[in-house]
């Protein structure tokens, strides 16, 4: 089983490095023995994140969800298909003991990016970042020390909420050209808009109001999650990702409205050296 698995998290970690660059560092920037691990479950994450981006209608996409859902489910760790990330993944959660139902609720969390209805309110959109980045935070701690990392569940759950919103940030103009909302509705409620005076772009005060108070949400979880206690050193890789989540919530603040034509990401060297002096002071 450890020579499978190596093999598998070497064919994971390849895939990572060209769906999720950060989290590839991430990996890299992890213990050895623990590489494969995270590379299967942060390749699992980028796999259904980007569904909607190689299916024209959500009945597809479903279909490709509810694989996944069916895998997870049916336990046998040889049904993969030939899939080298499922056989992985399935490596992974039983040589963790990772729960299967929180990798389930993942995927059907990643329903909602099928459609363009709209984030209905900051409950909801929390309960998604919950089940996606939150749970992912968490499964990552669970594979490097799990005797720690129920001890950082609250720093997760807020870590990962801070981490979704700066994520959909960075993603406003492709969901603006689909028409696709992820800023939760009492949010534009808030500053006098609707879901189409969002998607139209033409009012830029409000819109601006809307940007402002959406990243003002996300740093507001990215202090909660600083406060939430220390990081044990073992479990801290797992934050390493969401060190990258302030520059993007601070500029979105500040650009405001011309968010939403980008402009939000440093540049790839600029990203590793944040992530490598996260490690070097273990603060995210």
């Amino acid at each position: 089983m450890t020579d499978t698995l190596s093999e598998n998290g070497a064919l994971c970690l390849s895939m990572l490095r060209e769906t999720d660059r950060d989290r590839y560092l991430a990996c890299l920037l992890s213990p050895e023995d623990k590489r494969g691990a995270l590379a299967s479950l942060y390749a699992f994450n980028a796999e259904i994140a980007r569904v909607r981006d190689v299916v024209r209608e959500p009945l597809p996409g479903e279909i490709r969800l509810q694989w996944w859902r069916d895998l997870l489910e049916g336990g046998a760790a040889g049904d993969t298909g030939g899939n080298p990330l499922a056989a992985g993944l399935l490596e992974t959660i039983d040589r963790y003991r990772l729960p299967r139902q929180t990798l389930v609720a993942m995927t059907e969390a990643r329903i909602f990016d099928l459609y363009d209805d709209a984030m209905p309110d900051q409950n909801a959109l929390e309960g998604y970042s919950g089940e996606t980045a939150s749970a992912l935070i968490q499964l990552a701690g669970l594979v490097l020390s799990p005797e720690d990392a129920t001890q950082s569940a609250d720093a997760a759950g807020h870590a990962g909420v801070a981490q979704s919103i700066a994520g959909l940030l960075m993603l406003l103009p492709i969901h603006n050209r689909r028409r696709q909302i992820y800023v939760p509705l009492d949010i534009l409620s808030a500053t006098g808009l609707d879901r189409d005076g969002f998607l139209a772009g033409e009012d830029k005060t409000r819109i601006s109001a809307a940007i402002e108070a959406f990243s003002g949400l996300g740093l507001e979880h990215l202090q909660k999650a600083r406060h939430a206690g220390p990081i044990a050193k073992p479990l801290f890789p797992a934050f390493l990702p969401v060190s990258l989540a302030e520059h993007i919530l601070k500029r979105a603040r500040k650009l405001g409205a011309s968010a939403l034509f980008g402009g939000l990401q440093q540049p790839q060297w600029r990203r590793q050296i944040s992530m490598m002096k996260a490690t070097l002071l273990r603060r995210f």
